[in-house]
C-alpha cells in the first residue's frame, strides 16, 4: 500500500465578474492510501487562508455570529474512494484518467459526515490513526 499525502495551496480567485469568480479556499490536506484495487482518501479543509486574506477574514469575524466564526476552523470534508470497477449499482465514471489510478477511470464516491470521524482520528492519534483508519476503510470496500 502507498501511503500518499498531499497539500494544495491556498487561493484568491475572487474577481469582480460572476463569472470569472472563484472565491477564496484555503489549503487542503489530503492523505490518500493507494493500493491494487483503487486508493481512499481523507481530506481535510484547514482554512489556513492566504496572509492577506486571513486578515480580512478575521476582521470581518468581529462582531459576527458564531456559525460565521466556526467556518474559520478546519472542516473533514471528504472519506471518499477512488475504485477501478463501480461499487454500486448505476454509479457512473466519475473520470476518464484518476491520478490516483495511475491515469485509468475512476469510480468515485465520499462522505462529508464520515470524514469527521477521521478528523477525530487525526485529533486524537495523529497521522498514524487517519492510517489505520484509511487502511481499514480500503479493506472493507476492496477485500470484501
Amino acid at each position: 500500500m502507498e501511503k500518499i499525502v498531499k497539500f494544495y495551496p491556498a487561493y484568491d480567485k475572487r474577481n469582480p465578474d460572476p463569472s470569472k469568480n472563484y472565491g477564496i479556499h484555503g489549503v487542503d490536506l489530503r492523505m490518500i492510501l493507494k493500493g491494487e484495487k483503487g486508493a481512499v482518501q481523507f481530506v481535510l479543509y484547514t482554512n489556513w487562508h492566504l496572509p492577506y486574506v486571513q486578515e480580512e477574514l478575521n476582521k470581518n469575524a468581529i462582531g459576527k455570529d458564531l456559525y460565521y466564526i466556526s467556518s474559520l476552523n478546519p472542516l473533514p470534508a471528504d472519506l471518499g474512494y477512488h475504485s477501478l470497477t463501480p461499487t454500486y449499482e448505476g454509479q457512473s465514471i466519475c473520470t476518464e484518467s484518476c491520478e490516483y489510478l495511475d491515469g485509468k477511470p475512476c469510480y468515485y464516491d465520499r462522505s462529508g459526515l464520515n470524514a469527521e470521524r477521521i478528523y477525530e482520528v487525526l485529533l486524537n492519534e495523529g497521522s498514524d490513526g487517519v492510517w489505520r483508519e484509511l487502511e481499514k476503510y480500503y479493506n472493507e470496500l476492496f477485500t470484501n
